[in-house]
C-alpha cells in the first residue's frame, strides 16, 4: 500500500466519523483543527484505522500521534 493510498483511506475514515465531505488527511491535519475531534472520537479514529487497514497500535504508538501524518507512517511502517 502506497501512501497516498493511506491518505485516501484516512479522507474517508475521517469524512465519514465527522459527516464531513470536506475534510481532507494531510500530514499535518491535528484534532484541533477538526470541530468536533474531542477524545472520544479520537479513540474512534484509532479502532477504526486498525479496522480499515489491518493493524493494531500499541499504547505507546496511540500517545505518540500528534497528527494524522504520524498515524500515517505508522501505517506504513506496519503495512511495508
Amino acid at each position: 500500500m502506497t501512501e497516498a493510498e493511506i491518505y485516501a483511506g484516512l479522507t474517508e475514515l475521517l469524512r465519514d466519523l465527522f459527516l464531513r465531505d470536506d475534510l481532507v488527511a494531510t500530514p499535518t491535519l491535528t484534532a484541533p483543527d477538526v470541530p468536533g475531534w474531542d477524545s472520544l472520537k479520537q479513540i474512534n479514529v484509532i479502532i477504526a484505522a486498525e479496522q480499515r487497514f489491518g493493524v493494531k497500535f500499541s499504547s505507546r504508538e496511540i500517545e505518540s500521534f500528534e497528527d494524522v501524518g504520524s498515524l500515517a507512517r505508522t501505517i506504513l511502517d506496519r503495512l511495508g
